[in-house]
This record gives structure tokens, sequence and C-alpha cells, in this order.
């Protein structure tokens, strides 16, 4: 039953994933790279299964502030990772997706890592947000980002969107909880889930 539910978490934050890159895509003109691999056709395709021209998105703002000096909308499309890494590289991105996919469901199946009942919703949440971005390398070869937060002192940070925040937050929750909680994963020997 719990997987069930873990699913169902997942589902949801794929679904908040793409409709805020949908609200992204329709109400801002689009920003790319100067050395991004993107090019203009793979921008009119994109454009066009949502519906808008290239002369629509060109009236759009491509930057909205939220909170100023701290938060801001930008829209961007993103051919690689974090601080564009790996660009234009989406068989990479869909061989470590396949790869992960696999790593989960034996996870869940026979809970080979001994991964308590948290360190799975961890794993729930990752596998989520990994999917969101996935819809779009496969749908147009690239990502759609919008958040934009602005530290001051750190201006390259770079911009995200809802699924990196599940994948990043994911992630930050298994490794704590590994570390602090879950000392028989650090164990030799046979591992056992709680």
């Amino acid at each position: 039953m719990q997987i069930l539910f873990m699913g169902i978490f997942a589902a949801v934050a794929v679904v908040l994933d793409q409709v805020t890159k949908y609200l992204t895509v329709t109400n801002m003109r689009w920003f790319v790279d100067s050395k991004s691999s993107i090019t203009i056709d793979a921008i009119e395709k994109f454009l066009a299964a949502y519906g808008l021209t290239p002369a629509q998105s060109a009236a759009m703002p491509y930057e909205k502030a939220a909170i100023p000096g701290l938060f801001n909308f930008t829209h961007t499309l993103n051919d690689g990772a974090a601080w564009s890494m790996f660009e234009g590289q989406q068989w990479l991105f869909a061989l470590i997706f396949v790869g992960f996919t696999v790593a989960v469901i034996l996870e869940f199946k026979k809970n080979f890592l001994g991964f308590s009942t948290f360190e799975h919703w961890c794993l729930a949440a990752v596998y989520a947000g990994g999917l969101g971005n996935m819809i779009d390398r496969l749908r147009f070869g690239f990502v759609v980002d919008m958040i934009d937060l602005d530290f001051g002192w750190f201006k390259s940070f770079p911009i995200f969107n809802v699924a990196d925040c599940f994948i990043t937050c994911g992630c930050i929750a298994l490794i704590f909880h590994l570390v602090f909680f879950n000392k028989a994963f650090w164990k030799d020997g046979k591992k056992k889930g709680n």
C-alpha cells in the first residue's frame, strides 16, 4: 500500500512540474545561453507544442520579479544539467534515468540497500524530479527552467525548475537520513530495511 502512496506522490510531483513549465512557457519568452546547442528549429517545434508562434513568445517578458533582489522567474531552455554541464548529451541523461529506474524498481521490490520507509519516500521524490525533466528531454531535447535565485554573493547560481527541487531535496534528505538515522546502512554484512 505504501508503494501506491509513493507512486501517487511521484505522479503529483510530475504533474506539478509540468504545470509550472506550461505556465512558464505560455506566459514568458524563452532565453537560451549563447553556448547552448539548442537550434531555432527545436525552439519553433517546442513553441508549436504549446500552441505558440515565435512572435507571440517574443511579445512576452522573459523575466518577472517575484521578490526583487532574491527571487525571479526567468524562462530558460537548458539542454544540459546545472551550470550547463553535459550540454547536448541527451543520450547520457536518458541512460542515467533508465539505470536509475531499474535501481529504484529493484530497491522497492527487494530492498537490497536496506533503506527505511523515509528513505524510500526520498527516492520517490528524486525519481519524480528525474521523470519530470526526462519528459522535457524526450519531447524537446532540453528542459524548461524558471526559478532564478539571486544570493547576491553567488550570482552564477543555476536557474532551475520544480523537478530539480524534488531531486535536490530528495537527495539531501536521503543523505542526511542515511548519515544520522540509518546506522545499519553503513555496517558490513546483510542489510535489513526498517
